[in-house]
Formats: C-alpha cells, structure tokens, sequence
C-alpha cells in the first residue's frame, strides 16, 4: 500500500468514525476528538488529514457523497434516458444515500458567512461531477451556465429534501422534475430567440464575447505535469 492511499484508507476510516457523533455534535471539534478516539487514529495523523477540524470533515462527507454519485452513474445504463432524466437520475443517486441529518448539520455550518464560500464552491463541485460524469465536453461559455443552472437546481432540491416528509421523498422528486422542467423550457426559449434574426443582430456583440470564453483548464507548468 502507498502513502497516499494509506492516507486515503485513514480519512475514510476517521469519516466514518464521525458519522454517529456528528449527528449530535455536529461537524466540529467535538466530533473529530470523538472519531479519534472511536477509530483508534494517533491525534497527530488526524489533525494533519483534517487541519480544520469539523469543517473538513464535513468537506469530506460531500466528498465522498460525489464519489459514491459517480460510482453509481457508471454502473448504470443511462442509454434509455433523456439527458434530463439522466440528469434527474444523478441527483437522485446523490441525495439517497445521503444522511438528512448529517447533511442538514452541514448545511448549517456551510450557511456561516465566513464558510459560505467553502459551501459555494462544494455545490459548484458536485455538479461539475454530476456533468461531466454524463458526457459534458463543452468547453466554452455553456461549461458554467450549465454547471450554474445546475447548482441552483441543486441547491433547491437539497433544502425541500431536508423538510420533506413523504415516502420516498416522492414530494423531493416532483419537486426536482419541476425545477429541471423550467430550466428546460428556458433553454427552448433561448434556443428560439437565438434563431430570429432580429434578436441574433442585436445580440451579436454579447454572443462574440461570450464565445471568448473557455472553461478552466489544467495548468502544464504545475508539478507531476508531464510534457510531451
């Protein structure tokens, strides 16, 4: 085993330790001292995995929420589905699984304005996974309205999942089909503007620099870059 998959094997082990305390502490201090103990891990290699404490533990828990989205998205045939139900089958494959209450209690820390932007950035990651683990290859301009239309479908699910009470969470599932809805009857209403010629000629100006730009790419000079 190498080191970093050692160190792979003693967060999860940690994560896993917090899980029962931090539905009562919350992702805190409490809870980590608490899955150090449980887990048996020396303080020294727990701190150093997770230097903030609770918040990193609670980063680690969304984390692995999107691995395991993932795993199940390509064990799955998706060839029969529209891209809109594929989209909704992946959100579905997120939430799950997901502890309420765990989820809940991050939703509280991640609505602290000096972790909001953590918060943000977590959102913006799971639909980033959620895209490109359907095929997403845009590279321009669509690279972030799609990730940012989805984020704020997401966003919404999450909060009328935390409170639904319903079997099933049926009334969760009508709600996203809804939200999915209305972003798809926009892109069809944008699709018709983009086709009338007057509209096309008052908007060239704004589509030619919109077009200019790229989604984020990997950096060759950062280290472990391998140059051809």
């Amino acid at each position: 085993m190498d080191h970093e998959t050692s160190m792979d094997t003693a967060k999860s082990v940690i994560l896993h330790a917090a899980l029962p305390h931090a539905a009562f502490d919350g992702w805190s201090a409490t809870t980590l001292q608490a899955a150090i103990s449980d887990s048996g891990t020396t303080p020294g290699l727990a701190l150093a995995l997770f230097p903030r404490g609770g918040i990193d533990l609670a980063v680690a828990y969304h984390q692995q929420g999107d691995q395991a989205m993932r795993d199940a998205l390509a064990a799955t045939d998706l060839s029969a589905l529209r891209y809109t139900d594929r989209v909704a089958l992946a959100i579905k494959l997120r939430l799950t699984p997901a502890d309420k209450e765990l989820v809940r209690r991050g939703t509280t820390l991640f609505s602290l304005p000096h972790h909001a932007p953590e918060g943000a950035k977590l959102i913006w990651s799971t639909a980033d996974a959620i895209w490109t683990a359907l095929g997403d290859t845009s590279t321009d301009i669509n690279w972030y309205s799609k990730r940012a239309t989805l984020a704020a479908v997401y966003t919404a699910t999450v909060l009328f999942w935390l409170g639904d009470p319903s079997e099933d969470n049926a009334d969760t599932w009508a709600f996203l089909d809804r939200r999915l809805g209305n972003v798809t009857a926009f892109e069809k209403t944008k699709a018709a503007i983009n086709r009338n010629p007057m509209t096309k000629a008052l908007l060239a100006g704004p589509l030619k620099l919109l077009g200019k730009i790229r989604a984020p790419q990997p950096s060759p000079d950062l280290p472990g870059h391998h140059k051809p």
